[in-house]
């Protein structure tokens, strides 16, 4: 069902070379003015690293720790901005569905669709995003060995649907912390599909926070480097203007001059690691 043709050009792209992809935007959606000013950085900076660039953020945080934390705009508003995003910034824009209806909904604004990792194995959601025939990111749950993520890409592939990627997030370890094992970027390369690597919730603290989750920025780009030498196909960041003030997700953000220097550095790995990893899925 996925239908190359009608992909996007940076989808396109990214599913047939080794040209990495950026995946990065704030956690959820704030106001158009952020997220633009955000989106405009990211793109300029991920074009001069030569990758490509996709727009992420949340409408609705469906999964917040506190019944009073701030979910986003919503579906109708989230959609409005995300579209408005895509036309100013002509970048493919991502973002997340918790429910099987929104996946129809959503279809004519995203350019990929993503399953988020507490909701990894929900066959019902999965099959109603690979049905609109649009690439479909799936976080790999915390709780979730790598090999068994093939169960998830089998249910994306049922619809006829092989532009699929799977990310990368962490692993539970304890209460409130996760930790990255490094072969699960390979393990998951061998299912056949693209591989992400999350680097700002895989330093988050699930929880850790006082009625949220905390987190640990400063790690974030040692694992991205290392997910670009363990053979990672992109890198999913959070990135926010003011990470002390975002509304959701601030401790494992990155500022702005962060990301932009891990993209340099990312660059500079990119291209050497030809050398000693299989970067093609």
């Amino acid at each position: 069902m996925s239908n190359r043709e009608n992909m996007h050009p940076i989808f396109k792209e990214f599913f047939t070379s080794p040209t990495p992809l950026i995946i990065a935007g704030p956690c959820v959606l704030e106001t158009e003015d952020v997220a633009l000013k955000i989106g405009q950085f990211m793109k300029e900076v991920a074009e001069k690293a030569g990758f490509l660039y996709c727009f992420k953020a949340s409408f609705d945080k469906a999964n917040r720790t506190s019944i009073s934390s701030y979910r986003g705009p919503g579906l109708e508003k989230g959609l409005k901005i995300l579209d408005t995003i895509k036309k100013e910034l002509n970048c493919p824009v991502l973002s997340d569905i918790h429910e099987p209806y929104q996946a129809e909904v959503c279809k004519g604004v995203l350019d990929c669709i993503q399953i988020p990792a507490f909701l990894s194995r929900q066959t019902d959601l999965i099959v109603a995003a690979g049905n609109t025939g649009l690439p479909v990111n799936i976080k790999k749950g915390q709780f979730m060995a790598p090999w068994d993520m093939k169960h998830s890409v089998k249910k994306v592939e049922s619809t006829g649907n092989n532009a699929i990627m799977l990310t990368e997030r962490g692993t539970q370890f304890g209460y409130n912390n996760l930790v990255v094992d490094m072969r699960s970027i390979p393990l998951m390369k061998q299912l056949g599909v693209k591989v992400i690597f999350d680097a700002t919730h895989s330093v988050q603290l699930p929880g850790g926070g006082d009625g949220c989750s905390s987190g640990q920025r400063e790690f974030a780009p040692l694992l991205a480097r290392a997910a670009f030498c363990a053979g990672a196909d992109g890198v999913f960041l959070e990135v926010h203007v003011d990470p002390e003030k975002a509304l959701c997700d601030g401790p494992n953000s990155l500022y702005l001059h962060q990301a932009e220097k891990l993209l340099m550095d990312l660059k500079k790995i990119n291209e050497i690691r030809r050398e000693f990893v299989d970067v093609a899925s």
